[in-house]
């Protein structure tokens, strides 16, 4: 289990996190903040020449949910973890990660009112006897203030806030603690029990009157995605598509209104699982049909109707490809095989 204590540089995650170790037992105290440095230790300069912050680094979001799955092979757990994470879909790579580990996440943001935040940051003394470096840290803080305000809207959407204007760290501690015990603050990420084999996953196209497709934001990963999802064990992947729609869109379809367009080959990467991943044509909806979508709250955030070429810029390159294939196929009345989103060949008698 994880408990991330999120909130802005000043809020007092750190201190808070101190004493919730002692609190819980066979606790760990993780900071990713130091995997972010020796990362910057280790890289070349002309690659950190770009970066302002190492959290734009791939490689520090790959290795945070790696991190913290290895210590917690070391210790009972569970790993707290101080750390200020204010882009959402650096959450969701980062949650998403930790998740497909099985790893459950709860996460907290320490919210205090402006005023006192400020006072805090004024009296904060990171380096004793070096006063030029303490107030680098406290303008770090400071500047950093307004991307919090920003982030503050979907991270009271995504986690227990507490007003710890008036705790002191003790405080505050036992505060999370009594959280953490009763479940308030655990994120709902639902993801297969078995997170290292390859699966069978069914995916339906839904079209509005303009033949754009719909797409759904997932809260649990940085890309947008097709409704649909994993074939459970004993299920016909048709029948998957038809109650993944339901379950995430509340939309009830039959299954002779589903046509198959293609059937992708997806490769392992890193940690991501490979498989077979089905796309059906669900057909048209129309606007009371459109009005009627009710999302699965605790799995999505959000969907939308795009054309191809703005489906561009919301999913991963092979995911794009086996979308640009799927349309074509519906286009064409034909079904295809692809292997990493492009087209491969079934193979056939060789003469000669």
């Amino acid at each position: 289990m994880i408990v991330w204590v999120n909130g802005t540089f000043g809020a007092g995650k750190t201190t808070a996190c101190r004493e919730l170790v002692e609190l819980l037992p066979g606790s760990l105290l993780y900071d990713p903040e130091q995997t972010g440095a020796e990362l910057c230790r280790m890289l070349p300069a002309d690659r950190l020449a770009p970066v302002a912050d190492f959290q734009e680094l791939p490689s520090w979001r790959r290795l945070v949910p790696e991190v913290a799955a290895a210590l917690l092979t070391e210790v009972p757990g569970p790993l707290v973890v101080p750390m200020t994470l204010l882009r959402e879909d650096y959450r969701d790579e980062i949650f998403g990660g930790l998740a497909a580990r099985g790893l459950a996440v709860h996460h907290f943001v320490l919210d205090p009112e402006e005023t006192i935040l400020q006072d805090r940051i004024s009296a904060r003394v990171t380096h004793p006897g070096d006063p030029g470096r303490s107030e680098d840290v406290r303008t770090w803080c400071r500047d950093h203030v307004p991307a919090y305000r920003a982030a503050r809207r979907w991270l009271a959407r995504d986690a227990h806030l507490v007003d710890n204007s008036r705790l002191t760290p003790a405080q505050t501690a036992r505060t999370l603690a009594r959280l953490v015990a009763d479940g308030t603050a655990r994120c709902p990420i639902v993801q297969s029990a078995d997170p290292t084999g390859d699966t069978v996953a069914a995916a339906v196209l839904l079209f509005d009157e303009q033949d754009r497709v719909l797409l759904v934001d997932p809260v649990y990963k940085p890309a947008w995605e097709f409704p649909g999802g994993v074939v459970e064990r004993g299920e016909a992947p048709t029948d998957a598509a038809l109650r993944e729609t339901a379950e995430e869109l509340g939309l009830h379809l039959d299954a002779p209104a589903l046509r198959l367009l293609a059937v992708d080959w997806e490769p392992r990467t890193g940690p991501r699982r490979g498989g077979l991943r089905l796309v059906y044509d669900g057909g048209r909806l129309g606007t009371e049909e459109q009005q009627r979508l009710r999302l699965q709250a605790e799995e999505l955030r959000s969907w939308r109707f795009v054309t191809l070429e703005e489906a561009a810029g919301l999913l991963p390159a092979a995911r794009l490809r086996r979308l640009a294939a799927a349309l074509d196929a519906r286009e064409r009345g034909e079904l295809r095989y692809l292997e990493a989103g492009l087209p491969a060949a079934l193979g056939g008698a060789k003469t000669g």
